[in-house]
Protein backbone atom coordinates (compact mmCIF):
# COMPACT_ATOMS: atom_id res chain seq x y z
CA UNK A 1 0.00 0.00 0.00
CA UNK A 2 1.23 3.76 -0.56
CA UNK A 3 -0.12 7.02 -0.56
CA UNK A 4 0.01 10.23 -2.39
CA UNK A 5 -0.67 13.40 -0.35
CA UNK A 6 -1.12 16.57 -2.93
CA UNK A 7 -1.85 20.30 -1.71
CA UNK A 8 -2.89 23.38 -3.37
CA UNK A 9 -4.26 26.86 -2.14
CA UNK A 10 -7.28 28.04 -3.97
CA UNK A 11 -8.04 32.04 -4.06
CA UNK A 12 -12.05 31.18 -3.43
CA UNK A 13 -14.20 30.29 -0.64
CA UNK A 14 -14.16 26.84 0.42
CA UNK A 15 -17.69 25.96 0.13
CA UNK A 16 -17.16 26.71 -4.00
CA UNK A 17 -14.24 24.77 -4.05
CA UNK A 18 -15.92 21.58 -2.17
CA UNK A 19 -18.79 21.56 -4.47
CA UNK A 20 -15.97 22.16 -7.34
CA UNK A 21 -14.44 19.03 -6.46
CA UNK A 22 -17.64 16.85 -5.96
CA UNK A 23 -18.80 17.76 -9.55
CA UNK A 24 -19.14 14.92 -11.69
CA UNK A 25 -19.01 16.79 -15.27
CA UNK A 26 -15.89 18.96 -13.57
CA UNK A 27 -14.31 15.90 -13.00
CA UNK A 28 -14.48 14.12 -16.22
CA UNK A 29 -13.17 17.90 -18.26
CA UNK A 30 -10.07 18.44 -15.28
CA UNK A 31 -8.15 15.15 -15.62
CA UNK A 32 -5.91 14.51 -18.83
CA UNK A 33 -7.21 14.41 -21.84
CA UNK A 34 -6.08 11.32 -23.58
CA UNK A 35 -7.61 9.02 -20.66
CA UNK A 36 -11.22 10.10 -22.03
CA UNK A 37 -12.80 9.55 -18.89
CA UNK A 38 -16.09 9.64 -18.12
CA UNK A 39 -19.03 8.52 -15.79
CA UNK A 40 -21.03 5.69 -17.06
CA UNK A 41 -22.93 4.88 -14.40
CA UNK A 42 -24.35 5.81 -10.52
CA UNK A 43 -24.41 9.39 -10.13
CA UNK A 44 -23.16 10.88 -13.65
CA UNK A 45 -24.05 14.48 -13.34
CA UNK A 46 -24.12 17.41 -11.00
CA UNK A 47 -22.42 16.94 -7.16
CA UNK A 48 -21.87 13.78 -5.40
CA UNK A 49 -23.02 13.10 -2.26
CA UNK A 50 -22.56 10.84 0.89
CA UNK A 51 -23.86 6.98 0.08
CA UNK A 52 -23.85 7.82 -3.71
CA UNK A 53 -21.83 5.55 -5.84
CA UNK A 54 -19.99 6.31 -9.90
CA UNK A 55 -18.41 4.39 -12.03
CA UNK A 56 -16.01 5.92 -14.45
CA UNK A 57 -14.46 4.78 -17.24
CA UNK A 58 -11.15 5.52 -18.75
CA UNK A 59 -7.88 4.94 -20.05
CA UNK A 60 -4.49 4.22 -18.44
CA UNK A 61 -1.39 3.14 -20.00
CA UNK A 62 -3.49 2.35 -23.25
CA UNK A 63 -6.07 0.16 -21.20
CA UNK A 64 -9.41 1.11 -20.63
CA UNK A 65 -10.79 0.24 -17.34
CA UNK A 66 -13.57 1.15 -14.92
CA UNK A 67 -13.45 2.16 -11.66
CA UNK A 68 -16.57 1.72 -9.24
CA UNK A 69 -16.45 4.13 -6.12
CA UNK A 70 -18.85 5.22 -3.30
CA UNK A 71 -18.87 8.25 -0.91
CA UNK A 72 -18.15 6.94 2.36
CA UNK A 73 -17.44 9.89 4.71
CA UNK A 74 -18.75 13.53 3.87
CA UNK A 75 -19.20 16.62 5.72
CA UNK A 76 -19.65 19.42 4.23
CA UNK A 77 -17.55 22.09 3.19
CA UNK A 78 -14.40 20.27 4.87
CA UNK A 79 -13.69 16.89 3.47
CA UNK A 80 -15.92 13.65 1.82
CA UNK A 81 -13.81 10.96 1.06
CA UNK A 82 -14.54 7.94 -1.87
CA UNK A 83 -13.86 3.89 -1.84
CA UNK A 84 -13.13 1.91 -4.85
CA UNK A 85 -15.65 -0.90 -4.97
CA UNK A 86 -15.10 -2.17 -7.93
CA UNK A 87 -11.92 -1.90 -10.27
CA UNK A 88 -8.18 -2.50 -11.36
CA UNK A 89 -6.59 -2.00 -7.70
CA UNK A 90 -6.53 -4.28 -4.84
CA UNK A 91 -7.62 -1.39 -2.76
CA UNK A 92 -8.19 2.77 -3.57
CA UNK A 93 -9.24 5.30 -1.09
CA UNK A 94 -9.03 8.75 -2.02
CA UNK A 95 -9.33 11.80 0.62
CA UNK A 96 -10.81 15.02 0.08
CA UNK A 97 -10.06 17.88 2.63
CA UNK A 98 -10.82 21.18 2.48
CA UNK A 99 -9.62 24.25 5.06
CA UNK A 100 -10.04 28.23 5.03
CA UNK A 101 -6.40 29.55 5.36
CA UNK A 102 -6.25 33.64 5.30
CA UNK A 103 -9.86 33.67 3.11
CA UNK A 104 -8.80 30.94 0.96
CA UNK A 105 -9.16 27.26 0.36
CA UNK A 106 -6.44 24.77 1.10
CA UNK A 107 -7.47 21.59 -0.80
CA UNK A 108 -5.53 17.90 0.43
CA UNK A 109 -6.02 15.30 -1.44
CA UNK A 110 -4.70 11.67 0.39
CA UNK A 111 -5.06 8.76 -2.37
CA UNK A 112 -3.92 5.35 -0.77
CA UNK A 113 -4.24 2.51 -3.08
CA UNK A 114 -2.76 -1.33 -3.56
CA UNK A 115 -1.98 -2.64 -6.97
CA UNK A 116 -2.46 -6.05 -7.29
CA UNK A 117 -0.60 -8.96 -8.40
CA UNK A 118 1.45 -9.05 -5.12
CA UNK A 119 5.32 -8.31 -5.82
CA UNK A 120 4.92 -7.49 -8.63
CA UNK A 121 2.03 -4.97 -8.10
CA UNK A 122 4.55 -3.83 -5.11
CA UNK A 123 7.18 -3.20 -7.64
CA UNK A 124 5.21 -1.36 -10.04
CA UNK A 125 3.49 0.50 -7.21
CA UNK A 126 6.57 2.08 -6.54
CA UNK A 127 8.03 2.55 -10.02
CA UNK A 128 5.07 3.41 -11.69
CA UNK A 129 2.11 4.57 -9.81
CA UNK A 130 3.43 6.70 -7.68
CA UNK A 131 4.38 9.24 -9.69
CA UNK A 132 1.92 8.66 -12.16
CA UNK A 133 -1.16 9.23 -9.66
CA UNK A 134 0.56 11.97 -8.21
CA UNK A 135 0.95 13.85 -11.64
CA UNK A 136 -2.63 13.25 -12.74
CA UNK A 137 -4.08 14.49 -8.82
CA UNK A 138 -1.57 17.64 -9.36
CA UNK A 139 -3.04 18.30 -12.93
CA UNK A 140 -6.52 17.97 -12.33
CA UNK A 141 -6.37 20.08 -8.73
CA UNK A 142 -4.89 23.32 -10.84
CA UNK A 143 -7.66 22.51 -13.43
CA UNK A 144 -10.17 23.50 -10.56
CA UNK A 145 -8.22 26.16 -8.82
CA UNK A 146 -8.49 27.85 -12.35
CA UNK A 147 -11.87 27.47 -12.76
CA UNK A 148 -12.60 28.16 -8.83
CA UNK A 149 -10.46 31.66 -9.10
CA UNK A 150 -11.95 32.48 -12.23
CA UNK A 151 -15.33 32.98 -9.67
CA UNK A 152 -17.27 33.42 -13.24
CA UNK A 153 -19.33 30.18 -13.19
CA UNK A 154 -18.32 29.28 -16.79
CA UNK A 155 -16.38 26.30 -17.36
CA UNK A 156 -13.67 26.10 -19.24
CA UNK A 157 -10.29 24.56 -19.18
CA UNK A 158 -6.42 25.58 -19.53
CA UNK A 159 -4.52 23.47 -21.75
Amino acid sequence: MVTVKTEIIIDAPISHCFDLARDIELHTQTVWKHTKEKAVAGTITGKINEGEIVTFQASHFLIRQKLTSRITAFKKPYYFVDEMMQGAFKSLRHEHKFEEYNGKTVMTDTLTFTAPLGIVGWIIERIILINYMKRFLEHRNNQLKIIAEERSGRSYLCE
